[in-house]
């Protein structure tokens, strides 16, 4: 028997619109490709002009329990307004004159219990010093959909046995 859950039977020809309906219905998305969206859409918060990026923090059961996006600390000046001395730099480098804190920083300050992460979505793999931060945490996997210029913090994560895995977001 067909699974009809989602489907409209008061429409005034039932057989029609139940047979559109499944010709028409959209696929859904994975849930790799629904958390990496969301934290696209976070990043839309960044205050960096360098680099946007996003992050967002799962549990076991796929409940979101936290997110968050790079930009200066609290009560510092945006560098969209003021630029800090690491807006001109090449990514990875320059790190100690960048003042904005990493996507998987904030999400992890951001989450009430660090050791109910199962997996992590990030726009950008992480750097070492988040996946140092990581590693301190019950997180399985990080799921990224950009590879960062210096790969030294997916390589730790991989020694640490925490599943990394690369996905592209689809349009």
């Amino acid at each position: 028997m067909k699974n009809f859950k989602n489907y409209d039977f008061n429409a005034n020809d039932p057989e029609e619109s139940l047979q559109n309906q499944i010709k028409n219905k959209r696929k859904r998305e994975s849930k790799h490709q629904y958390f990496l969206k969301i934290a696209k859409l976070v990043s839309s918060r960044s205050t960096c002009p360098r680099r946007s990026v996003g992050c967002v923090i799962t549990n076991k059961f796929g409940h979101i329990k936290s997110t968050g996006y790079n930009g200066v600390p609290r009560n510092f000046p945006h560098c969209t307004d003021k630029p800090c001395g690491g807006e001109s730099q090449e990514s990875s480098k320059g790190l100690s004159s960048c003042m904005a804190t990493h996507a998987e920083q904030n999400a992890l300050l951001q989450c009430d219990n660090v050791m109910d992460i199962q997996t992590i979505y990030t726009t950008t793999s992480p750097c070492i010093t988040c996946a140092k931060l990581i590693a301190n945490t019950s997180c399985k996997e990080v799921i990224y959909s950009e590879e960062y210029a210096d790969t030294s913090g997916i390589d730790m994560l991989k020694k640490l046995s925490i599943k990394t895995t690369y996905e592209r977001i689809n349009d």
